[in-house]
């Protein structure tokens, strides 16, 4: 937010910078999935299916550097990793959480408005999926 209240996008706004990097899907998925307590890394790539081992590398260093995760070090042999929500980053379990809810108590709805859009879609020609027609154009 602004001084006047407003809300801002602005390229060079830091508060888009943070909002982009707590609301990427890998993101709310490892705090989602570190909620229960501390894990290595390989442990969270085995919950989260699909996450490169990239990604989730540069995730957790996004995460870390914000302050919602701390990477601790455990001195065995071999020596291992292990990543924990911080208390800045317990704060964003109960929004998650929200949006989670929300995610399944709307799911058949959305399902629902997926399927007529496509059929819509098809009817008039165009690709049924959005995110097939910017791929498309770019």
């Amino acid at each position: 937010m602004t001084e006047t209240g407003k809300i801002c996008f602005d390229v060079n706004c830091p508060s888009r910078l943070l909002f982009d990097q707590i609301a990427d899907k890998w993101s709310m998925m490892v705090l989602t999935v570190l909620d229960r307590g501390p894990l290595r890394f390989n442990e969270i790539k085995r919950r989260l299916e699909g996450v490169s081992q990239k990604a989730l590398t540069q995730c957790l260093r996004r995460l870390e550097r914000n302050g919602l995760l701390a990477r601790h070090v455990i001195a065995t042999s071999p020596v291992a990793v292990e990543y924990e929500i911080t208390d800045l980053g317990r704060t964003l379990q109960p929004p998650f959480k929200a949006l989670y809810a929300w995610t399944m108590q709307n799911l058949d709805t959305v399902e629902a408005a997926r399927a007529s859009f496509d059929r819509r879609a098809e009817r008039d020609g165009r690709t049924s999926r959005p995110e097939a027609e910017a791929s498309m154009s770019a």
